[in-house]
């Protein structure tokens, strides 16, 4: 069974840096991995998500050229490194199997997510 658990997450102040860390449990090298996020309040927001067939990574807009994915098989985690943080990025940060739809991204295996502070 697939199960990815998400850690790293605190409180940064805008401006700061923060690198979360994901576990990844179970086979996936069939399957694209990323994360997504979730405010309180708001809807669930596309993060990252990389395709397993030649690697590359989607990133939205709002977080395009501040934020990157990385992954060391050896160790079977996956990061997101994240820089240039701005408040808007509070959030709790989840690392999930990932596809892409018609309509957008999709998620599964996601488990407990990461709480991310970024103060003014």
């Amino acid at each position: 069974d697939v199960q990815l658990q998400a850690s790293g997450g605190g409180r940064v102040q805008a401006g700061g840096s923060l690198t979360l860390s994901c576990t990844v449990s179970g086979f996936i090298d069939d399957y694209a991995i990323g994360w997504f996020r979730q405010a309180p309040g708001k809807l669930r927001e596309d993060v990252s998500c990389t395709s397993s067939s030649d690697g590359r990574t989607y990133y939205p807009d709002s977080v395009k050229g501040r934020f990157t994915f990385s992954s060391d098989n050896a160790k079977n985690t996956m990061y997101l490194q994240m820089n240039s943080l701005k408040p808007e990025d509070t959030a709790v940060y989840y690392c999930a199997v990932c596809r892409h739809e018609y309509y957008g991204y999709e998620y599964d295996h996601w488990g407990q997510g990461t709480l991310v502070t970024v103060s003014s």
